[in-house]
């Protein structure tokens, strides 16, 4: 017996070890892949936005006619589904999801695939296919979020499945339950959107609260506070509005009021008042409980190679992310091209921004902003898209005030032609209605502090 047990005291720290490394591997090359900045094309991205970016170029002539053909079948199916109910489609948990559902669904899915037909033939009222509108939308927008989506949907498991998440919880759970009072695993969703994109960091946290990861109040105050616009949309915005030359202080400035606002908010309702229950559908699935005589580096570990273990199969992961790409290009994206479309519409060709800005006016002159009245309605416009206020501001000549549209652009952080649209389509308890007080929250946090710190640098 004895030869025996020493073979089974042999082949356990072998099973402890293969899970170690099935940690480490698969970890560092999420690290690589979602939180490093790399520099690339002149800019700064991480290796998903150089996949995405080298697929977006070689692909840019099939990419719209592509994505049309999408949209057009996304809605085809789901009115099919809805009308017929075939049994290839009800009987299967994955179809019925993409194709069974609800009758505004299907509605805005019809919605898109109109406003994609007419963009791309240049048919009908301008209103809908302009640049500006839609225009916008089809050539600008959805070939972006199509690659970034692809890519970050196949690796995005490298970030989650593989313990990161759990490692790096651990170490940075003092810092963020306290100040924003959400789990330690939320500083990747950060990073993510830091290194990345903004949509990325809302994919990872929608998934984390799927996966019973967060609650719904975590989940709500994540991905409406921590999902900032990358480095390298920050530096897009801040050369569009012509100030490339105060690049570094200008994202300072919108690091700190966005760790204000993050601070804050967290605090007031809506979000404050959000359940602290988890997804129905799954269940708690996180312990942050250790034990008293254990580092957080040994117990993130252990905590990091125990989930590690829980992987089984390359083709598991492989099958979630063919799920996760299908789910958002059938139907994230239909909504991204109906509402976004209908967003830019109201933001451009009607004056209701122009009416709702009116009240800022004052406010903006007792603030000694020059140019006030022109510069109101870039204050409120971004809720429609993240771009437009940029779009206002770059015909405003003075340069403070470029600074800080510039600044409240990144810092609102909810806009509805991308980040909105993605949390109206997530299991995330959360409204428009209350994203856009959010929104407003967030600007009555940011832009005293931008303002103070524009008057000194200027």
């Amino acid at each position: 017996m004895e030869p025996k047990r020493s073979t089974l005291m042999s082949e356990e720290p072998a099973v402890r070890r293969a899970d170690m490394w099935k940690f480490i591997i698969p970890s560092l090359l999420g690290l690589l892949l979602f939180l490093i900045p790399i520099p690339f094309d002149g800019k700064i991205t991480i290796g998903v936005g150089v996949f995405a970016e080298t697929f977006q170029g070689a692909f840019e002539n099939y990419l719209v006619e592509t994505m049309t053909v999408v949209l057009v079948l996304s809605a085809v199916g789901a009115l099919f589904a809805k009308l017929a109910q075939p049994a290839f489609i009800v009987d299967r948990p994955f179809m019925k999801g993409l194709f069974d559902i609800g009758w505004g669904w299907v509605i805005t899915r019809i919605v898109a695939a109109i406003f994609a037909i007419l963009t791309l033939f240049q048919l009908g009222p301008s209103v809908i296919h302009s640049d500006l509108t839609g225009g916008t939308v089809l050539y600008s927008l959805i070939p972006v979020l199509t690659t970034w989506f692809l890519f970050a949907g196949f690796l995005m498991p490298l970030l989650m499945d593989f313990g990161l998440m759990d490692f790096f919880g651990t170490m940075c759970r003092k810092v963020m339950r306290p100040l924003f009072r959400v789990p330690g695993r939320s500083s990747i969703d950060a990073l993510a959107s830091w290194m990345g994109a903004g949509t990325v960091g809302v994919l990872i946290t929608t998934q984390q609260y799927e996966s019973g990861y967060y609650t719904k109040r975590e989940a709500a105050i994540i991905a409406t506070n921590f999902s900032i616009n990358s480095i390298a949309f920050s530096l897009v915005v801040i050369s569009f509005i012509g100030l490339e030359d105060m690049f570094v202080p200008f994202y300072l400035t919108v690091a700190f009021s966005s760790i204000v606002a993050a601070i804050i908010c967290p605090r007031i309702p809506p979000l404050s008042r959000k359940e602290d229950t988890y997804y129905e559908g799954t269940g708690q699935q996180i312990s942050e409980d250790m034990p008293e005589d254990t580092s957080h580096v040994k117990w993130g570990f252990q905590k990091a190679v125990e989930q590690a273990s829980k992987v089984k199969s390359g083709s598991d992961v492989v099958k979630s992310g063919v799920k996760t790409v299908a789910d958002i290009y059938l139907g994230l994206l239909p909504l991204v091209m109906a509402l976004g479309t209908v967003a830019l519409i109201i933001a451009e060709f009607t004056p209701i921004f122009d009416y709702i800005s009116y009240p800022l006016i004052p406010i903006l002159e007792f603030m000694q902003i020059p140019q006030a009245a022109e510069a109101a309605p870039a204050m409120l416009v971004g809720f429609a898209d993240m771009f437009l206020p940029a779009v206002i501001g770059a015909g405003i000549e003075a340069e403070l005030t470029k600074f800080v549209i510039a600044c409240i652009s990144l810092t609102q952080l909810i806009y509805m032609s991308e980040i909105g649209m993605l949390l109206i389509k997530s299991e995330i308890p959360i409204t428009v209605g209350e994203l856009f007080i959010i929104f407003l929250q967030r600007t009555v946090i940011t832009l005293p502090i931008i303002v103070a710190i524009a008057h000194i640098i200027f």
